[in-house]
């Protein structure tokens, strides 16, 4: 699993510290713990009873990773059968999905293939996703071991997590693991845009080099 610390106090040189935004959605099936994973990441609190999300709802929380302040949108969407059609709208523009499903119930865990196939057909080919296994205080009512669930990550290629909202444990490190990943992809996606700027400009001053020679040779 990725580790990811904090960076320390701003320099004297603030004009080094960048800003980016990435917006990130919670999916999973209902009664997974979407809702009290956002507010204890967002709002470093854990409610026992809370009325069901009913279509969307976002926060936002910034993190510092590598002199970068991060902020996170963070998208907490009702996961229930009849309202998933009212999501697939929202998955524009979102650089990272958090996948949650509920160890205690294996029918969420079965449910995550369904929910792979919908971020295919709808999200960007670069969403970064991190599958979340919430609930890990309730171990003794487990259904879904740990192994299980890795191997499905890795078929995948994703990272995995098994989290709790209700004690804070891992929840921090989900959400710093899938900025991370957006960080990185958006450093990645930069670079290529730098190469291709760069292999046109030299392109175009070949060209003009070339149209100069030509021209010379005329006037000869």
């Amino acid at each position: 699993m990725t580790e990811i610390s904090e960076a320390g106090p701003l320099g004297a040189d603030s004009r080094s510290v960048r800003d980016l935004t990435f917006k990130v959605l919670v999916l999973g099936d209902s009664d997974v713990g979407k809702t009290c994973l956002v507010n204890q990441f967002c709002e470093s609190k854990f409610y026992e009873s809370y009325v069901a999300t009913i279509g969307l709802d976002f926060k936002y929380r910034t993190v510092i990773l590598e002199n970068t302040n991060i902020r996170l949108q963070v998208w907490d969407t009702a996961g229930q059968e009849r309202f998933r059609t009212l999501t697939t709208a929202y998955y524009r523009g979102a650089t990272g999905i958090l996948l949650v499903y509920d160890i205690t119930n294996s029918e969420t865990f079965l449910h995550l293939t369904g929910w792979l196939e919908n971020i295919k057909q709808n999200a960007s080919s670069e969403v970064c996703i991190v599958i979340v296994g919430n609930k890990s205080d309730r171990h003794v009512n487990r259904e879904v071991g740990t192994e299980r669930a890795t191997q499905l990550a890795q078929s995948y290629e994703l990272e995995l997590l098994e989290t709790s909202a209700k004690t804070n444990h891992n929840v921090e490190h989900g959400f710093r693991v899938l900025a991370n990943q957006m960080l990185m992809k958006n450093k990645q996606r930069i670079n290529r845009k730098d190469n291709v700027h760069q292999t046109i400009h030299g392109s175009e001053l070949y060209n003009s080099g070339d149209q100069s020679s030509f021209t010379s040779g005329c006037r000869c």
